[in-house]
């Protein structure tokens, strides 16, 4: 266990660093930081760092850098997270309140989390599989021809068209669809397929065909395999970091591509506590120069996806990690109000 007074060191050296980009030595610790005591003590304390994998000597400098183990005693023990403003908290709920269905909510999500943070920014969709349904409406295009709407709790909206195998009339629609909604409404997707499996029987004989045809639809719509996406921006703000990226930026860049890569990164949405990782603690050998800050979001207790941001481990964790969790308290408001 470090003493305090190391805990102290290496909290000065990492907001030094952080704030100049600087490595940072003792006369610049003893000038900026009250740590009350001698330059030579100092020295001591950063020696032992050092010897403990805390902190590393850059070969050009004599000033020392945190390594990924002294950032991660740093977030674990040292970095409170740094509360937004009035004007910036303001600044975000005016921001979200303008959107106007769920893709806007994530692409104005995206958009503000890389400006707050100028870094890149990574929002993933609400999965279905962690949804419960709002509102089935079944809307007649032409006798023979329906479409099935599916709103969920987090304002997604699904589509699809159905050919009936016979016409359908507006009596037998207008029943369905309520036996429907009185059914799934306000239940999870997982219990959907038991609720309506007995459904059909429930109609004239005529009828159970196309109920079955549009329970079908349903139930496909609900387990669709697209469900898994995510929105990346704010790319550009990496090439103000050239120089944190120990050869090129290409392998991040590289890696942001990869959606598969971005996706486990951000795990799973059931762990919606903050989470943070730092360089070689992220799996994908492309971002091992890189930091990661996810947080799951939601329109309840329950989160529904993830969200965060990925940038140099020269970061500014405490700003960093409130900006993430300020953005996702007021989308889940937004999805919770929607």
């Amino acid at each position: 266990m470090l003493s305090e007074r190391r805990l102290e060191v290496l909290r000065a050296i990492v907001q030094d660093y952080v704030g100049t980009e600087e490595p940072v030595g003792s006369k610049a610790l003893t000038e900026r930081h009250q740590l009350g005591v001698s330059p030579a003590t100092i020295r001591n304390d950063m020696a032992a760092l050092e010897d403990e994998g805390f902190i590393a000597q850059p070969h050009t400098s004599a000033g020392r850098i945190p390594t990924d183990k002294g950032y991660r005693l740093f977030v674990d023990k040292l970095a409170g997270v740094k509360p937004l403003s009035s004007p910036e908290r303001r600044a975000i709920q005016n921001f979200l309140d303008g959107a106007v269905d769920l893709d806007d909510v994530v692409g104005r999500t995206v958009r503000l989390l890389a400006q707050l943070t100028r870094q890149v920014a990574v929002v993933q969709y609400p999965s279905l599989t962690r949804s419960t349904v709002r509102h089935v409406e079944l809307l007649a295009l032409a006798p023979a021809r329906l479409m099935l709407v599916l709103i969920t709790d987090t304002g997604r909206v699904e589509q699809r068209l159905i050919d009936c195998q016979a016409p359908f009339g507006e009596a037998s629609l207008a029943d369905l669809r309520a036996r429907l909604n009185s059914r799934v409404v306000g239940r999870r997707f997982a219990d959907v397929p038991q609720l309506v499996q007995d459904l059909p029987e429930s109609f004239e004989q005529d009828d159970r065909g196309t109920v079955s045809t549009v329970l079908s639809v349903l139930l496909e719509t609900l387990v669709e395999e697209t469900e898994e996406r995510l929105m990346i921006g704010g790319t550009a703000n990496l090439t103000r970091f050239g120089h944190d990226f120990p050869l090129t930026i290409r392998p991040v860049l590289e890696a942001l591509e990869e959606h598969v890569v971005m996706l486990k990164l951000l795990g799973e949405a059931k762990d919606s506590g903050m989470t943070v990782r730092i360089g070689h603690e992220n799996a994908h050998e492309g971002l091992a120069s890189t930091s990661v800050v996810t947080v799951g979001y939601g329109s309840g207790d329950e989160a529904v996806a993830k969200l965060g941001v990925v940038g140099p481990t020269r970061m500014d964790y405490p700003g960093t990690m409130g900006a993430v969790r300020a953005v996702a308290r007021y989308v889940g408001q937004i999805l919770a109000e929607s």
